[in-house]
């Protein structure tokens, strides 16, 4: 019987695994000759996506504020053979947003994939954030792909389905010190993410909530610093260049495609970031005490002078750029993060 009893478990455990790879392959999504539009797709990760998703055959529309890195990404994918439209938009404001939406969808003729993926980053003390640092953040992070999911969600409701991917990040899951402003707005857009997941998947629409950890995107030298801004901005990017404890923008594109292809709810990138996620949500008291430790060994703030933002790239010193920061620094050519 004890045996009989086991085979019926076997058997149904076999079929449970064989309905889930069923499932999943019937998401599988083919990203030949779709409409794939990307926030921040000038340079990072954004970058990186449009090139891995050109070679797939997807016809890519960008938008970023900058038009000069828009141009320079332009050139660059069209070299490369892609069909690439760029459209120069600041995600703070709703009209040019409206803007940009209606342009795609009438030159490509509907959007079938959206990749929130723009981003800021301010570091420094809480004391010298300002008000506007964190309305700053949230624009762009939170209000920004709530505006764009808003608008685009009914042409692909029209069009009988649709992918979207929101890139926020570990810092979306775990609050990190000197990092308010950022994580306030990362953890805004996991939950909009997520509860867009539970509202759409009715209507053929899938998705996914990315949380990539640290990445070697040389996007270090775009933040921006507050407080002390050269020992900010050198913890800020030693740690980002830290092999142990970072990845590259190519290994996070192809992670963050495929959990896209299949309409996978949720992409934690990195070892390290799950590893963190995981003792934060199992041991809170301890992930309290390690920041509160870690906090005291950052950079006091600083008054005056302290409250104003700086680039990276005007905060550097003698062990930022140095051997330390080699592998980050390597990276913003390639990721068009150049000043």
């Amino acid at each position: 019987m004890a045996n009989k009893g086991m085979t019926v478990v076997a058997a149904g455990a076999a079929i449970m695994a064989m309905a889930a790879v069923a499932v999943i392959r019937s998401r599988r999504f083919d990203f030949r000759g779709t409409s794939v539009f990307i926030t921040g797709g000038s340079r990072g990760l954004g970058l990186e996506l449009a090139r891995q998703l050109a070679v797939q055959g997807a016809r890519l529309s960008l938008i970023a504020r900058g038009k000069a890195e828009l141009e320079r990404a332009r050139r660059e994918l069209m070299a490369s053979g892609a069909d690439v439209l760029v459209f120069p938009c600041d995600l703070r404001n709703e009209e040019e947003i409206e803007r940009a939406v209606t342009a795609v969808q009438g030159v490509r003729g509907g959007i079938d994939v959206l990749i929130n993926n723009a981003g800021i980053i301010q570091v420094g003390p809480e004391e010298n954030q300002q008000l506007e640092d964190y309305r700053e953040a949230m624009a762009i992070h939170a209000w920004a792909p709530l505006l764009l999911m808003r608008k685009v969600v009914p042409i692909m409701k029209r069009q009988g389905r649709g992918r979207i991917v929101n890139i926020s990040s570990i810092g979306g899951l775990v609050a990190v010190p000197h990092l308010l402003p950022y994580c306030m707005s990362k953890f805004a857009l996991t939950g909009l993410s997520d509860g867009m997941r539970s509202e759409l998947a009715k209507d053929n629409i899938l998705v996914t909530t990315v949380a990539p950890g640290l990445m070697r995107t040389g996007s270090h030298v775009r933040a921006f610093f507050k407080g002390k801004h050269t020992s900010e901005f050198a913890w800020f990017s030693i740690s980002g260049a830290n092999p142990f404890l970072s990845t590259t923008p190519e290994r996070t594109a192809r992670r963050i495609i495929g959990a896209c292809r299949y309409g996978k709810p949720r992409l934690i990138v990195t070892l390290p970031a799950m590893l963190l996620h995981g003792l934060n949500a199992n041991f809170p008291d301890l992930t309290a005490t390690a920041f509160s430790f870690a906090n005291r060994l950052l950079p006091a703030p600083t008054h005056p002078g302290g409250d104003r933002l700086k680039p990276g790239w005007q905060c550097r010193s003698n062990i930022a750029p140095s051997l330390l920061t080699r592998l980050a620094d390597r990276a913003v050519p390639r990721n068009n993060e150049a000043p």
